[in-house]
């Protein structure tokens, strides 16, 4: 899973339950704003005859469902998901650590295993999740979101634009047997005086009309669900699918002047002009040069207009 919440510093402990036992171990229900996921009713609301999701398993908490998914990438058929209700290990882009308090937000992988599709246009995958998960939660929380290239789901909180969500794919598994795990992670109710850097965000903080979990989850599975299945019977080919279209219609990047800090130390800053059929971030510099940047470090330098 990745993270909302790009830090090596813990956040506080969870509030524990006055009834925890002698070792003081918190209760899955020892904060009652949090309750557990129920895993039997996302079963029965998403796994279908047919459909793209196979199995789905909460766990209360675990490493890394990215690691645990792509240990059982060639034994698991496409479709899997994997749900922790917290986290001791989460990763994100460029190997960063995160942490959040148990049910604090969704932590949770998929497995997919897009075979029939050219795998030069895999790169999609975590923009076309990107393009899922902000449609879901819009749907089911009211928040109005974004996205930062190339997978960074952002919301307002107090007039300043904070991350609340992100999303990790890699590969896993054999050539033959695996795929690609995505792994996504978002902040729902985490508190002010919980937050573990000052530019991360939460849907509560953003003003969600609903911060129950279950009903998001259903809505970002079914949204993923929808885009992969569009995305593959377009070959993977971006534009066919209409999903260059729709990434480009919600990131908040393209628009603005930034910073790319891009692999082995250089920087390049323009401004975001386009996302080309790779997934690839353009920037107009000053030079009148356009460069495309595949993989490094976004920093948005003043917003779109400014």
């Amino acid at each position: 899973m990745t993270p909302p919440n790009d830090s090596s510093d813990s956040s506080p402990d969870a509030p524990k339950d006055s009834a925890a036992d002698s070792n003081d171990v918190p209760s899955r229900w020892s904060d009652l704003d949090r309750p557990p996921l129920d895993a039997g009713a996302l079963r029965r609301a998403l796994i279908r005859e047919g459909g793209l999701w196979t199995s789905l398993d909460v766990v209360p908490d675990t490493g890394s469902t990215n690691t645990d998914l792509a240990a059982r990438a060639d034994s698991l058929p496409e479709g899997a998901v994997l749900v922790a209700e917290q986290q001791s290990a989460g990763r994100g882009r460029l190997d960063r650590r995160w942490s959040a308090p148990p049910r604090s937000g969704l932590f949770f992988s998929v497995l997919l295993k897009p075979d029939d599709v050219p795998v030069e246009r895999w790169g999609w995958l975590p923009l076309l999740t990107g393009v899922a998960v902000a449609a879901g939660i819009s749907r089911t929380a009211g928040v109005d979101t974004a996205l930062k290239w190339p997978n960074d789901l952002l919301v307002t909180v107090g007039g300043d634009e904070r991350k609340a969500g992100g999303i990790l794919a890699e590969r896993a598994g054999s050539v033959g047997g695996g795929g690609v795990v995505v792994g996504i992670g978002v902040n729902v109710t985490l508190r002010a005086d919980e937050l573990p850097v000052p530019g991360a965000g939460s849907l509560a903080l953003a003003g969600a009309v609903s911060t129950d979990r279950d009903p998001v989850l259903r809505a970002v599975l079914r949204e993923l669900e929808r885009w992969y299945g569009v995305w593959r019977a377009a070959g993977g080919d971006p534009g066919v699918a209409r999903l260059q279209e729709a990434y480009a219609a919600g990131c908040a990047t393209l628009g603005r002047v930034v910073r790319a800090e891009l692999p082995g130390g250089r920087d390049v800053t323009g401004e975001a002009v386009a996302v080309d059929g790779d997934g690839r971030l353009i920037l107009a510099t000053e030079e009148g040069v356009r460069e495309p940047v595949s993989a490094g470090d976004v920093v948005h330098l003043r917003p779109a207009g400014g």
